[in-house]
């Protein structure tokens, strides 16, 4: 990219009337970036409803979703540092903090969630961590003794102390959880400029999404690896995934269609010109994929009674797909209104790296990002047992 190029030129379209230092800034990654974490904050809430709420049927996925959402946890920023033009400075955050910033805020909420996350998943394997120290050798061997830190005691009295910690770590970290993401839309919420984003509904919003997201997540990757471990995939730990899910599924759609109807009833200047995005230029993103597709026809599949397995992986797919495009219509369709209400901004995403920029910027990033939690958790299984059968049975 030429040097000369202002940041946002190489992706943005104008037609009709904007001003001329106008572009979209925040691209695809800041769709990306409220998405992985909305996935953290659902698979640990997935997670919390056996340990706290004592789901038992949710068992088999408990400890699966847990460390699932650590894995999530550590791809979450990424996001941002691709879309940062000076990357290296996002360190400035941590050693000079700015309380009243609600971005330098996010790192005390990042790490203290982090460390419940990771205190958590030590406790809930300390007994296969001592075990597998004591009986394997060599290089798993020093990992896993490592790992004990020095806490080898798996009397009965011991793991009661453990089991009794979890529930404490998870109770605390439901909050931690919800304010992660939560204050993601508290951002978008604040900043006045933004007719879309202008609603206190905002946080609410991509919370409920949150949720959403991470237990489909959960349901879809549970029946993936359970096919691939070839193990017994427990129909009533879908069966309560999917009840959970179209219970919070029904909420975020309320809270969707009510900043649709409060954005129309206080008509605002704006108006005119968000009602142009929302039901013409995004109306088939919106409409039929964020909507259709995304919400209303997996409500339906999870509503009809006797729900199986390959309803459960549709349903979990199409809501992932919707929440996705949830989080672009917000970002995009946001900026895609001129301050003048009176132009508009196309976005049009880098597909081919055809520099640095478009590589950090398009589609190869992304792809990159959105499976590098997979990744992860991939090698995680190789130390800790994540998926496990009906019988108990644990992973790889």
């Amino acid at each position: 990219m030429d040097l000369g190029h202002v940041h946002g030129e190489l992706w943005t379209v104008k037609s009709f009337y904007t001003y001329p230092n106008e572009y979209i800034y925040w691209t695809v990654h800041i769709a990306v970036y409220p998405y992985i974490t909305g996935l953290v904050a659902g698979a640990f809430v997935l997670s919390s409803l056996y340990h706290v709420f004592g789901r038992d049927e949710l068992k088999p996925v408990a400890k699966f979703s847990l460390v699932f959402s650590l894995a999530l946890l550590f791809i979450a920023p990424t996001p941002l540092l691709f879309h940062l033009l000076h990357a290296e400075r996002a360190l400035n955050t941590m050693l000079t903090p700015h309380f009243y910033s609600a971005i330098a805020a996010f790192n005390l909420v990042y790490l203290f969630y982090m460390a419940i996350v990771v205190s958590e998943i030590w406790f809930a394997y300390r007994e296969y961590i001592v075990l597998q120290s004591q009986s394997r050798t060599g290089i798993y061997g020093v990992i896993y003794t490592a790992l004990t830190l020095g806490s080898t005691d798996i009397s009965e009295k011991a793991l009661a102390t453990d089991h009794k910690l979890i529930k404490i770590l998870a109770a605390a970290g439901i909050p931690a959880a919800c304010l992660l993401h939560g204050y993601v839309g508290f951002i978008f919420g604040s900043v006045k400029t933004v007719p879309l984003w202008k609603t206190p509904l905002m946080p609410f919003i991509f919370l409920m999404s949150a949720i959403i997201s991470g237990i489909a997540i959960c349901i879809v990757t549970y029946i993936i690896g359970m096919k691939l471990t070839k193990r017994l995939i427990d129909n009533e730990t879908v069966k309560s995934m999917c009840q959970a899910l179209k219970w919070f599924l029904a909420v975020a759609f309320i809270l969707e269609a009510m900043d649709i109807v409060f954005h129309a009833y206080v008509a605002e200047e704006s108006w005119d010109i968000l009602s142009d995005v929302l039901f013409e230029r995004f109306a088939f993103k919106m409409l039929v994929v964020q909507w259709g597709l995304g919400m209303i026809l997996p409500l339906i599949l999870l509503i009809i009674p006797n729900i199986k397995t390959i309803r459960a992986f549709f349903a979990g797919g199409l809501i992932l797909m919707g929440v996705f495009m949830m989080r672009w219509d917000v970002v995009i369709g946001g900026q895609s209104m001129s301050r003048s209400l009176a132009g508009f901004l196309d976005y049009h995403m880098p597909i081919l790296p055809t520099s640095l920029e478009a590589f950090k910027e398009g589609l190869c990033a992304v792809i990159i990002l959105l499976s590098a939690p997979f990744v992860l958790l991939y090698l995680f299984n190789f130390i800790l047992p994540i998926f496990q059968s009906k019988t108990g049975e644990k992973g790889l």
